[in-house]
């Protein structure tokens, strides 16, 4: 009986909120006051539905009470982001790094008071060496220059430039915005993979057409490439240059569905893809397979725009593969113009949570390699670098740069600088600024002409604060940062040159000494006809 009546009493513990509620009920009939005792009538009978449905035991055991704990489930990311997170402690970006880019787009001071925030202690603080006799001039805009000896139409890219967003994850505003400070801040705008939309084309920003394995825009009715297609729009002024999409960082080696209920008209006409139906991005490329066809369409595609630059993609993998495209390069003698690394941190609309985390090599790591890949196989001076992936200041550009990039892309930190607060909505279609959002009452929040110059803005002083960095170390050129330059901490008590934490080969070294370097046993395992290795690395590395 004890047990029984103990049970009972639990049981009116855990229904405490809607006992309460009919007590209340009854108290605000005898008092008249009606439409009190309706509202809680209805949380009475809320109460009667949770304890009898089936689907979710917190609510089941915990009528309406457990509804509240899913009120501060849903809560708790803004809470955590405005009221807990210290200035550093956010991710994907900490509350500093928006903080600085909003302020820069803004045109407002980007200076801080009373010394860094940072501790300056941890295994991960690096800095830049300055110099006792800084640079009184250095360059203004710096600019790099794409384009090998078999190029016949070059470009002169920034050193900060937005990294591939399609028009479908990004709202049609968005890309005007963008597209606009580009034209006004002389950086390019790559399209993403979804393909060339007339929104990045209103405003005459240069453009980068990006093409992953759907080739939107340049497709024929099976999904193929089409050369004719990809001509008509690789030739018009506005693309500078065009890239091939092997992998991106956010989901390396997954491709991609967009599903038929947002493949609307407008969408389907870009990507040349029937509306309404499933429209899928596959894994891997249909026009090619080894290392020796990648680089011979690649050339084709440069043929084909009217010899403008052409560039591969990628967030570097498996290590011998970087190594299998300079075996093909040397062998076939085709220079592509530019190589973009994503890092394994890099950004989507919607991954696979363990792709996201789990898989892709990390900016620092991948761009080393690939940098020692082209210095290695004697082939840097005709192909550029560049890196992708959480870059947003002065400094990042910097760290890049002397690790082996000639210029950096960034895609956040843009969409920071047109409105976006990181509320994570992204893959729901209900961003809150408009910036993700196919929804036009949510796009009017974002007006382009006014965004696009934040956009521009977030440029300029960006690039200004790299080059106060490249000044104070005693240089001109942001080409002119080496690792030597760069200082890691191993420890509170040690801190070592970039080139002592990770190598650096020299021109030729894969060439002249391959067993010679740490990259041997992969250097060994590449072959130019294909991305499988040619010997067993396992065995290979265990004699």
């Amino acid at each position: 009986m004890s047990d029984h009546l103990n049970s009972i009493l639990d049981t009116c513990k855990r229904a405490v909120v809607p006992i309460i509620a009919a007590v209340l009920c009854v108290v605000a009939l005898v008092a008249g006051w009606i439409w009190v005792a309706v509202l809680l009538a209805l949380v009475v009978l809320l109460g009667l539905y949770d304890a009898f449905q089936t689907r979710w035991t917190i609510t089941r055991n915990y009528p309406v009470a457990g509804r509240i704990r899913w009120l501060f489930h849903d809560l708790r990311p803004y809470l955590h982001s405005y009221i807990v997170e210290d200035d550093l402690g956010g991710t994907p970006y900490s509350l500093a790094a928006r903080r600085l880019v909003h302020a820069r787009a803004d045109g407002v001071t980007d200076t801080q008071p009373f010394g860094t925030e940072r501790n300056t202690d941890e295994d991960t603080y690096h800095w830049v060496g300055h110099s006792i006799s800084p640079t009184k001039n250095p360059v203004k805009s710096p600019r790099v220059d794409v384009g090998s000896d078999q190029c016949s139409k070059p470009y002169s890219a920034s050193v900060l430039n937005i990294s591939a967003m399609s028009f479908g994850a990004l709202s049609a505003n968005a890309v005007r915005a963008l597209n606009l400070g580009a034209k006004k801040g002389g950086y390019y705008h790559d399209t993403g993979e979804g393909g060339l939309s007339p929104y990045h084309l209103e405003n005459g920003g240069d453009i980068v057409w990006e093409l992953g394995s759907g080739y939107f825009g340049a497709r024929d009715k099976d999904g193929n490439f089409d050369p004719g297609k990809f001509a008509e729009t690789a030739q018009r002024d506005e693309v500078k240059m065009t890239e091939i999409k092997l992998s991106q960082g956010a989901k390396p080696g997954h491709g991609g569905l967009l599903p038929a209920a947002k493949v609307t008209e407008e969408i389907a006409k870009i990507r040349q893809v029937p509306a309404h139906q499933d429209c899928l991005s596959p894994r891997g490329h249909s026009a090619f397979s080894t290392p020796i066809e990648l680089l011979e369409f690649a050339a084709k595609m440069r043929d084909l725009s009217g010899g403008k630059p052409v560039g591969l993609k990628l967030c570097i993998g498996q290590p011998h593969e970087p190594f299998a495209i300079m075996k093909a390069i040397i062998e076939t003698g085709i220079h592509p113009d530019f190589i973009v690394v994503d890092g394994g941190e890099g950004g989507t609309g919607a991954a696979p949570l363990e792709l996201s985390d789990w898989v892709g090599m990390p900016l620092s790591e991948g761009l080393i390699l690939m940098r020692n890949a082209l210095v290695g196989a004697g082939v840097k001076s005709q192909i550029r670098l560049a890196a992708s992936g959480k870059v947003y200041s002065g400094m990042g550009l910097a760290r890049n740069i002397a690790q082996g990039a000639d210029w950096c892309n960034a895609a956040r930190a843009f969409m920071f600088s047109v409105g976006c607060i990181q509320a994570q909505r992204c893959h729901l279609g209900t961003c809150p600024t408009g910036v993700t959002a196919q929804d036009p009452s949510r796009q009017r929040g974002l007006v382009p002409e006014v965004q696009g110059e934040r956009s521009a803005r977030f440029h300029d002083k960006t690039v200004d604060a790299l080059m106060e960095i490249v000044a104070s170390a005693g240089l001109e050129h942001p080409c002119d940062l080496e690792p030597h330059h760069l200082m890691h901490r191993k420890g509170p008590e040690k801190a070592v040159p970039f080139d002592r934490v990770h190598p650096f080969l020299t021109e030729g070294a894969l060439l002249d000494a391959p067993e010679d370097t740490i990259y041997a046993d992969f250097w060994r395992a590449a072959q130019s006809g294909s991305f499988r290795p040619a010997v067993d690395l396992a065995k290979a590395r265990a004699k």
